[in-house]
């Protein structure tokens, strides 16, 4: 399973400080020193014996020069899936020490150009681990985060409570087969992780990007999941619930919308600025453009006692709360507030409440 650390997990999440180096308008040619060429005369004095130790301590230098973010992280994951591996860790002495191929050499020049140019690594890679799924990644598709696995892990966790619920009534229910709606489906990692996670569900996902409906198709057809999910090139609003209701009304409403806040968007980092959708992540002045949007719609498509659940900023959960103390006519609650592993507010459990 790859895994970033925290260092670069802010970067993705645009909680670092703004990038001068790489900046959009601000791109240099990369620093390439000693030569790519040249590290074959360098590794243990042998012509031609480039191992995968020596291709990983040459890029690192090189990505360090350029003041790329994570550069060891980088240069491991790059020389390792090459090798066909998930991480650098897991390759075998042999493996390491084995010279590289001429193609392998090239492959990781490559892939290694692309971190040069800031792009995120898994764009680079084209594909990436979440939950226990590889993706398949691609600009300027949304990248999910790592923290967004814990949204996947509430849904789960209450519709088992519900189960567990059923089956103490004392008497025979029907078997639970959940309707799961996704709003901003983006690589469908959500969806798709849902549909592993709860084998007796179905998923309805949507999303307003051609781009992120085509890749969450494709991502479903590869892990065989695509006769339990109906993907819909369709934005978030009101006239949606018609066209949802289609397929009944829904247990959960799961979204991790755009919540940065407008004036935050010029301080993330070059890799997002450059490469990602940044309709995905602008939430408008307060964020919670977005955000109200689905809970306006929420009422009409969610069963009684369903449940929303949003991935939001640190700042949202009261704001979600007072606007929901001023709309009564939703019938929506705030049942919980979740920290994410920095400690910080960013899950938020809304339920309907019965009429």
């Amino acid at each position: 399973m790859r895994r970033l650390t925290h260092p670069l997990l802010r970067s993705l999440l645009g909680l670092s400080p703004p990038c001068v180096p790489g900046a959009l308008g601000q791109r240099r040619s990369p620093t390439l020193s000693p030569k790519w060429s040249s590290l074959r005369e360098s590794c243990s004095g042998r012509p031609e014996l480039v191992t995968a130790t020596s291709a990983v301590n040459y890029w690192q230098k090189v990505f360090e020069t350029n003041r790329i973010p994570e550069a060891q992280e980088s240069s491991e994951y790059i020389v390792s899936f090459v090798l066909g591996a998930k991480t650098f860790q897991s390759l075998n002495s042999r493996s390491l020490h084995t010279p590289l191929t001429a193609v392998q050499q090239e492959q990781i020049q490559q892939l290694s150009y692309k971190r040069l140019e800031r792009m995120p690594l898994q764009y680079v890679l084209g594909e990436w681990d979440f939950q226990d799924l590889t993706l398949k990644m691609r600009p300027p598709v949304f990248i999910p985060r790592p923290e967004t696995e814990d949204l996947v892990s509430l849904v789960v966790e209450e519709e088992s409570r519900k189960c567990e619920k059923n089956s103490g009534l004392g008497f025979p229910v029907p078997v639970s087969h959940p309707v799961i709606l996704e709003i901003g489906c983006g690589s469908g990692a959500i969806a798709l992780s849902l549909l592993c996670k709860l084998p007796q569900s179905r998923v309805i996902a949507m999303d307003k990007e051609e781009a992120a409906v085509d890749l969450t198709k494709e991502n479903a057809h590869r892990l065989q999941l695509q006769e339990r999910i109906h993907i819909l090139h369709h934005d978030v609003s009101c006239s949606s619930a018609k066209q949802l209701l289609l397929w009944g009304p829904v247990d959960f409403i799961v979204s991790n919308p755009p919540y940065v806040f407008h004036e935050d968007m010029a301080s993330l980092d070059a890799e997002i600025l450059s490469y990602e959708n940044l309709d995905a992540l602008d939430g408008g002045d307060d964020g919670m453009r977005v955000i109200k949007m689905i809970l306006a719609l929420a009422p009409s498509v969610l069963k009684d006692s369903g449940s929303v659940f949003l991935e939001v900023d640190p700042r949202h959960p009261n704001m979600v709360e007072n606007w929901l103390q001023a709309h009564p006519d939703l019938l929506l609650i705030l049942r919980a507030i979740h920290k994410d592993f920095c400690g910080k507010p960013r899950f938020l459990h809304i339920q309907k409440q019965r009429r």
